[in-house]
């Protein structure tokens, strides 16, 4: 990802507000090598992303140019009503020089009045823990994602809901601003001839889908207790057996519309799945359906069927993989379905079985748009499209989703997360060394608690 070294030489505020509207914008210098002069004669020109170089449009009248106050502080501020939703290059130049050069550029951006409001917040819907097969535990994985500058996720171990129960307790004694919430990835069993391999996530719910059934790994492992299979100890349905799961389904089916060569039982059992997750109000992720195990995981027709009627609340069009057939026809099979003008939500995730940096660790993430990083804002917000999926698996990170988000999400990876993971990094890190014992890690938490919300409020005008 190229990185604009002027970020970390001059610190401009705030980097996103209203479009159309007056706003002082301050830029700090950060060091004495980058200090402005009162010798000086600034002027700032303010350049609009997506409107043209004025050479070649001069009856758009699109770039401004403004003579800013330096105040004692050492503050340059100027005052300006940002046009339109978009991407400004502010830059900086000194007529006091006999050929002015730029001295910097930065950039703001500024928004229409469904986004102001709505914070970015970075995060993954989908990993695992050495509860299921992946290989730190809950605590400790949760401390290497802050480091790695996610804003929340949840831990969805195979058959499992306990384990991100498990990580919400490690940290209960200590304020993060790292959100963990419940989850689990749904396998339910084979019943006879019976089965489906569509891979579910409930990201969120409040009660487990795979502890209805009565042998699952979670209540063979921990138990039944509902303190274990639910979020906050909420009330969550009967346990039933293997044969009663397999009763319903097939019940279940004979309501269904389900076309002739669509395979019936795994169908209707992730419309059960996704009912039991909207009903324990979390996220239904259809997950990663052209995952290659064997050959492709899921049959394309049932494939096309589930994206045709959509039970699900969420397509996981980013995840695991690093090879093109995966995450490559998945993003292809979304923008083709955009296209016929089908349209739903959409996350990417890591899918990670290891919390270190190796080849998956931080191949995608999830930038949702919310008013509040808290598990019902955050999945109301997908729910109605705020959120794009993040392909980091190369150096230069690529964007999926919506256009508009699109353009705003590349602002921000380039302009807003690279200044937001710094501190996740440190917050991250007193969390790994709390997981392991370490005392005083927690008072230092404690110390640090408020500073990404100090950040978001500095930066977002809203």
């Amino acid at each position: 990802m190229k990185i604009n070294n002027h970020l970390h030489n001059y610190d401009i505020y705030p980097k996103v507000f209203p479009e159309n509207k007056e706003i002082e914008i301050c830029i700090k210098p950060l060091g004495k090598h980058v200090e402005f002069s009162k010798d000086a004669d600034y002027r700032i020109v303010v350049c609009p992303f997506f409107t043209g170089v004025p050479h070649n449009y001069p009856e758009l009248e699109n770039f401004v140019e403004i003579t800013p106050a330096l105040g004692d502080d050492g503050i340059l501020r100027f005052t300006h009503a940002f046009k339109d939703e978009q991407e400004h290059y502010i830059r900086l130049y000194d007529d006091n020089e006999d050929d002015p050069e730029k001295i910097f550029q930065l950039s703001v951006y500024s928004l229409k009045e469904d986004l102001v409001g709505r914070y970015p917040f970075k995060g993954d819907l989908h990993m695992h823990t050495c509860r299921s097969d992946g290989r730190q535990s809950p605590a400790v994985v949760s401390s290497y994602y802050r480091k790695y500058g996610y804003d929340f996720f949840a831990i969805t171990d195979h058959r499992r809901y306990y384990p991100a129960l498990e990580a919400m307790d490690a940290f209960k004694d200590v304020p993060i601003e790292f959100r963990i919430l419940p989850g689990e990835e749904v396998h339910l069993p084979r019943v006879g001839c019976y089965n489906n391999d569509v891979h579910i996530v409930n990201f969120g719910g409040k009660y487990s889908v795979n502890a209805l059934i009565s042998d699952s790994a979670h209540n063979m492992e921990v138990g039944t207790s509902e303190e274990l299979r639910s979020y906050e100890g909420k009330e969550c349905p009967d346990i039933i057996t293997p044969e009663q799961y397999k009763d319903e389904v097939l019940a279940l089916a004979e309501t269904l519309d389900i076309p002739d060569g669509v395979p019936k039982f795994s169908y209707a059992s992730c419309v059960w799945i996704f009912n039991h997750i909207k009903n324990a109000e979390g996220l239904g992720i259809f997950a990663h359906p052209y995952w290659i195990s064997n050959v492709i995981q899921v049959p394309e027709v049932l494939t096309d069927y589930l994206l045709e009627t959509k039970p699900f609340d969420a397509f996981e069009v980013l995840g695991g993989e690093l090879n093109y057939e995966q995450n490559g026809f998945q993003t292809q099979k979304y923008y083709e379905d955009r296209a016929k003008g089908r349209n739903y939500p959409i996350v990417g995730s890591t899918d990670s079985h290891s919390c270190f940096n190796n080849d998956k660790a931080l191949c995608a993430s999830t930038i949702i748009f919310s008013p509040e990083n808290e598990r019902e804002a955050l999945i109301d917000s997908v729910k109605k499209f705020y959120s794009v999926a993040i392909d980091s698996i190369s150096t230069e990170f690529r964007i999926v989703g919506d256009f508009r988000l699109s353009k705003y999400a590349c602002f921000l990876m380039q302009n807003y997360f690279p200044l937001h993971d710094d501190l996740c990094y440190e917050e991250g890190r007193l969390m790994k060394d709390y997981a392991c014992g370490d005392a005083d890690a927690g008072e230092t938490l404690k110390f640090i608690s408020g500073r990404m919300a100090k950040q978001r409020h500095k930066y977002f005008a809203f």
